[in-house]
């Protein structure tokens, strides 16, 4: 089945069964610019990681990076609904960065471009503390998206799709070989789409090219991305008052937060913004090189070095909703004042991670040892201008049942309005080591890490250091069987002052013990593994500050434990599918994670026949269910808490591919529920992803 990818030559295959050849059965491969800078089987790792091919998820009708992510274990890919500013993946239950080829590629909030999944090769999830790979970072894992890079034996297409909320794409990946050992490619993208919400638009043109020179030895790649969309905010932040507390999906404590209801739903596609005003346009420009050279057969180095520039223009207007600390804002007719808000952003990368490998034998005992350096330096910044007042509503009001737009303060067009807080600089520096180590069938990992990094804002400068340590072991047994246990750390620093010593915030640090089974039987196609986890982050603020008393602010704790299951399988002409996890999370306020679902559950059957009549022809269907999530907080009628249903939904594919030519027809969401992905105590709710069904036409030679 194409939704499998087997870490063996490609004449192999299609092998179902053999009694002497070892099968690996994985999602995908690494790569050494993979999620764990290394080629490893995933079979032979002690850490979780999940892969998603391009063919996989384009199988699955995912047209946004939160879309792949939606058949993840323990991963929630659209955690605020249906999204046009970016991707926002929860991983266990924390924000995940996103890297690109093992660099990170997104930095601060709303001034990047996001990527669009044409241009990826696969998207790798490493699930716990990355520090001893990556340096700073969440407990919860990385996703790392692999790009379209040019290279020998790749297939050109053209790619047209049509699809719901007038969506039109036009897609290119051409690939040629210029000369021995040279090869060039271009992939390329121009879409024109409307969205589910009223004045909404996705538009975008990607153009990216790269070279590549490889003569078995030396691998060179350059590669240039430009990225330009044109769009606006999909979250229109609609308010509880209209939205959960006129709806069964949502309950809320106390009832007081709903006393402005008046029985009316705003609509799911009501636009509370101004056409005169918003926007969400982005672009940026990526320019990576990725290089590597075998000085031997057992010793050779590797690096990629990157760059990246991107702006983002962003104007909005949204209704005062609820606010945590005060009262609700939408009177009982459904007025609310509004907020209008425009932000000048930038975010510019300068990186590089260069390292050495090393295959050597010490007695009974085989390694794979590299060793690296990381540099980065970021700068963010941002001009903006914000204009709001909820109480007079001198901007006038607008009607969350029956929205009209105007009145748009003029000085928010003038530039030399524009406020500048100053730009943010850090450099980050980090030296690694990691051996993995095979003696018989035990499999053994180490690793560590120093890190350095240096913040500068507003004239305030702020360094942390921190050692990172992960350790692995994993047999595996001739029947399949492999157990493993881990533990791995991380950290993350916290830029401010302590209220108490006045000392610089410590970093917040994570702490991870996992252990699993995978089971791979000799001879199939068969994958799955089992994990279970137990993850401490510390120095998070304090639970039991009080108000206006100077306090320190790194007494809290929290805490993720929770299964995750994977299980994947082709039996002849099927390839089925199923992904599970049970999270159990609790603050340092000693409530549940905001806007994560304790249970999530995702299926996939696809049947597709390799020969007879039928051969071409597939037929996929799948399920995704995400469980409830609750939101937490305080405001004028004391503690709140909202709960948001969760639910269960559909996705279908019908498909018939030929030697050249291949036709889909795509379905998410099939039945078209209609709900919110989560409701917060703050006081507003977000509409997650309504039904698209996307028509593709490809043509491949």
């Amino acid at each position: 089945m194409p939704s499998a990818a087997f870490a063996q030559n490609d004449d192999d295959t299609r092998n179902d069964t053999t009694d002497d050849e070892d099968v690996i059965i994985v999602t995908g491969q690494l790569s050494d610019f993979g999620a764990l800078k290394s080629a490893t089987p995933i079979v032979e790792t002690a850490r979780s990681v999940t892969i998603e091919t391009e063919e996989q998820f384009r199988d699955k009708g995912a047209l946004t990076l939160d879309d792949v992510l939606n058949y993840v274990p323990g991963v929630v890919g659209d955690t605020f609904g249906f999204a046009t500013r970016g991707d926002f993946p929860q991983v266990r239950g924390f924000d995940a960065a996103e890297y690109r080829d093992g660099q990170q590629v997104l930095f601060g909030f709303y001034n990047n471009t996001r990527s669009d999944v044409y241009v990826l090769e696969q998207v790798e999830v490493l699930k716990g503390p990355a520090s001893v790979l990556y340096g700073k970072g969440t407990p919860g894992g990385i996703v790392n998206a692999v790009s379209k890079l040019a290279g020998p034996d790749k297939q050109s297409e053209v790619v047209f799709d049509v699809g719901t909320f007038d969506r039109y794409q036009a897609a290119a990946d051409l690939n040629a070989e210029l000369a021995d050992n040279l090869f060039v490619r271009f992939v390329g993208l121009y879409r024109n789409a409307d969205t589910q919400i009223n004045f909404v638009n996705d538009d975008a043109v990607v153009v990216m090219p790269s070279i590549t020179y490889d003569d078995g030895r030396t691998r060179l790649t350059a590669m240039l991305e430009y990225v330009d969309r044109d769009s606006d905010t999909a979250q229109q932040f609609l308010p509880l008052t209209g939205t959960g507390c006129v709806s069964s999906d949502v309950k809320i404590t106390p009832a007081a937060v709903c006393v402005n209801a008046t029985g009316d739903q705003v609509e799911l596609d009501t636009y509370l913004g101004d056409p005169a005003l918003n926007r969400y346009n982005t672009n940026s420009t990526l320019v990576s090189l990725l290089a590597s050279h075998a000085f031997t057969e057992n010793f050779s180095v590797d690096g990629i070095f990157r760059y990246k520039d991107a702006d983002v223009d962003y104007r909005q207007s949204y209704i005062d909703f609820l606010g945590e600390f005060g009262p609700p804002r939408v009177d009982a007719n459904g007025d609310g004042g509004r907020t209008f808000i425009r932000s000048d952003a930038f975010s510019e990368q300068a990186a590089f991670d260069l390292r050495a490998r090393w295959a050597f034998n010490t007695g009974p005992v085989e390694h794979e040892l590299f060793a690296g350096f990381a540099y980065q330096n970021v700068t963010t910044g941002n001009q903006f201008i914000s204009r709001s007042d909820p109480v007079t509503r001198r901007f006038g009001a607008i009607n969350i049942y029956n929205p009209v737009y105007g009145n748009v303060p003029t000085d928010l067009f003038d530039d030399a309005n524009l406020i500048d807080i100053g730009d943010t600089e850090t450099n980050d520096y980090g030296l690694y080591l990691n051996n993995q180590m095979s003696i018989g069938d035990l499999k053994l990992n180490f690793g560590l890490r120093y890190d350095d990094s240096k913040t500068e804002s507003r004239g305030n400068v702020q360094k942390d250091d921190a050692v990172s340590f992960s350790a692995g072991a994993l047999y595996a047994f001739e029947n399949g069987i492999s157990p493993y246990v881990s533990f791995a750390d991380s950290f993350e620093p916290v830029i401010g002052t302590d209220g108490l010593t006045n000392n610089p915030l410590k970093p917040r640090e994570g702490k991870q013990w996992e252990a699993g089974l995978k089971y791979q039987p000799p001879g199939t196609q068969t994958y799955i593994t089992l994990a279970y986890f137990d993850i401490e982050e510390s120095n998070l603020p304090n639970p039991s500050s009080l108000i206006n008393q100077p306090d320190s602010q790194q007494e809290g704790v929290g805490t993720v434990k929770g299964f995750e299951l994977q299980a994947q399988t082709t039996l002849g002409d099927w390839y089925l599918e199923f992904n599970g996890s049970i999270l159990d999370t609790e603050t340092a306020d000693g409530v549940p994670f905001a806007s994560i679902p304790e249970e999530q559950a995702s299926a996939w059957v696809q049947y597709q026949p390799s020969m007879g009549l039928w051969d071409g022809f597939k037929l996929g269907f799948g399920l995704r269910y995400v469980g409830d999530n609750e939101s937490n907080g305080t405001g004028a009628v004391g503690p709140i808490r909202v709960v948001t249903d969760g639910n269960i939904l559909g996705d279908f594919l019908l498909g018939y591919e030929t030697e050249h030519w291949d036709v889909t027809f795509n379905v998410r969401n099939i039945t078209n529920e209609r709900y919110f992905s989560t409701c917060l105590a703050r006081g507003d709710c977000f509409v997650a992803e309504e039904r698209t069904a996307v028509v593709r036409v490809g043509y491949k030679f």
